[in-house]
């Protein structure tokens, strides 16, 4: 598996758990937005992770770290996705996985196995402006919509998430989404940062008040609806 990243303990990727983060190198998709350039469209420039390095480091620290998150890039492109998780979870791990939603037949398998804990998925955008806000203009929306129906059957602890972008959002967008995803478990709204290496140019932060307006609507149709990074 390509690990392009690895974040020896973070509070903040996996709810509830003191976890280590590794990031998969490789995406289908091309978000301008993306704060994870390098992982996207430079992979082979980045250093890379082998899996023993990284099972090694979980082994010494059992029982001080709780979890794995699998972030990326996009991990299910990763086709030993499985092999690894299943040694991680050997060793006494919970696993959360990130994903675009771009393989729902892979992740079905890996919830069918019993091999996560938890799925974090990116709804980018309404149904309308997701080839724009992807950066792929041929995009096909099925995958994501299956994936979608099949995380809200409740076979797995899950959230979706949606980057605020001012260029890409506006309150009605957000409110497209909601209606979308309604009856979902959780719904994290994060508004974006320029992290200095982007895909795409000149874009910005949604104005802190129109981010609670779209929180007004988000929890119009998911109860658990929540700003994130947002003091």
């Amino acid at each position: 598996m390509r690990i392009s990243g690895f974040q020896k303990m973070t509070l903040l990727d996996f709810p509830g758990q003191v976890a280590a983060t590794v990031f998969t190198g490789g995406c289908n998709l091309r978000c301008p937005f993306c704060h994870n350039a390098l992982l996207v469209t430079e992979v082979d420039e980045t250093e890379a992770y082998s899996e023993d390095f990284i099972l090694s480091y979980l082994e010494k620290r059992r029982g001080v770290l709780d979890g794995l998150a699998i972030t990326g890039g996009e991990p299910l492109l990763q086709k030993d996705i499985r092999a690894f998780i299943e040694r991680v979870r050997h060793l006494g791990y919970k696993v959360k996985l990130d994903t675009n939603g771009c393989f729902p037949e892979r992740l079905k398998d890996l919830v069918a196995r019993n091999l996560l804990d938890y799925v974090a998925v990116d709804v980018k955008n309404t149904r309308e402006k997701y080839a724009e806000t992807v950066g792929v203009p041929s995009f096909s929306l099925e995958p994501v919509e299956e994936t979608i129906a099949f995380l809200k059957k409740g076979f797995v602890p899950y959230e979706f998430r949606t980057t605020v972008v001012r260029e890409f959002h506006t309150v009605e967008d957000i409110a497209g989404i909601g209606a979308w995803i309604e009856g979902a478990d959780a719904w994290f709204l994060q508004n974006f940062v320029d992290s200095g290496n982007l895909i795409g140019e000149g874009l910005h932060a949604a104005p802190r008040e129109e981010l609670f307006e779209m929180l007004s609507k988000g929890r119009k149709y998911v109860q658990t609806c929540e700003l994130r990074g947002v003091d």
